[in-house]
């Protein structure tokens, strides 16, 4: 009995946490740190397209490569001591973060590099964006989601009555240096949203987006203010 009762107050004692499940910390720095400018238009993102073309042209894409993969960034700012994540509003009504389709054979980290710099930065799609590309910081994969059809509504896990996904969207948090300009198409506006407002927003910024805190409640935020 005595030996018993010693084994399961061993037990009961709480064991030291590891360092590997510790919040992870994240530095956020102020808004006001960034600088932002405007250069030519950008083409309408495929968003916009009528549902029909849409369709037609995923069909086409996934018959000639299979499935479609897409990677975005969550870039993290502070402003009113909160942290704020920046997105791209077009025309004024959609939400998008900034990123897009890979091509095929195009390797994560790299294509989102290359998205980020098109959308984000002075180069443009059409330009040599090598020097720029190696200063985005590529931080770890914080979330995927799928489609089992080209418009169905994506879900955060591989559903078991999944037979040929169709698309796989990734989400990479971006560690953002102090200070850096922020170059973006002039049909487009970079914002910058506090997590507060699109928690479980999803009929304003859909299930990817208003996921997110969700997504970053495993991480501790230092906010640097000024």
């Amino acid at each position: 009995m005595g030996l018993e009762m010693e084994v399961m107050a061993a037990e009961a004692v709480p064991a030291a946490v590891p360092a590997a499940a510790t919040a992870q910390g994240v530095e956020i720095y102020p808004l006001s740190r960034y600088y932002f400018g405007a250069k030519d238009a950008a083409a309408v993102p495929r968003g916009l397209e009528s549902a029909a073309d849409r369709a037609l042209r995923l069909k086409a894409n996934f018959a000639a490569h299979g499935l479609r993969t897409s990677v975005h960034g969550v870039l993290l700012v502070e402003l009113f001591d909160h942290p704020h994540v920046l997105l791209l509003q077009v025309r004024n009504s959609s939400f998008v973060l900034p990123g897009g389709r890979l091509r095929p054979g195009e390797e994560d980290v790299q294509g989102l590099k290359r998205k980020l710099s098109s959308k984000l930065s002075v180069v443009g799609d059409g330009q040599d964006t090598d020097e720029d590309e190696d200063d985005w910081q590529i931080g770890e994969c914080i979330g995927m989601w799928w489609r089992s059809e080209f418009e169905a509504i994506p879900f955060p896990y591989m559903p078991s009555n999944f037979r040929a996904p169709k698309e796989c969207i990734k989400l990479f948090l971006i560690r953002l240096p102090m200070s850096r300009q922020f170059i973006v198409p002039r049909n487009m506006k970079l914002l910058a949203v506090p997590l507060s407002q699109i928690h479980g927003n999803t009929q304003v910024y859909g299930p990817i987006i208003s996921g997110i805190p969700n997504l970053l409640s495993k991480f501790s935020f230092n906010v640097i203010s000024d």
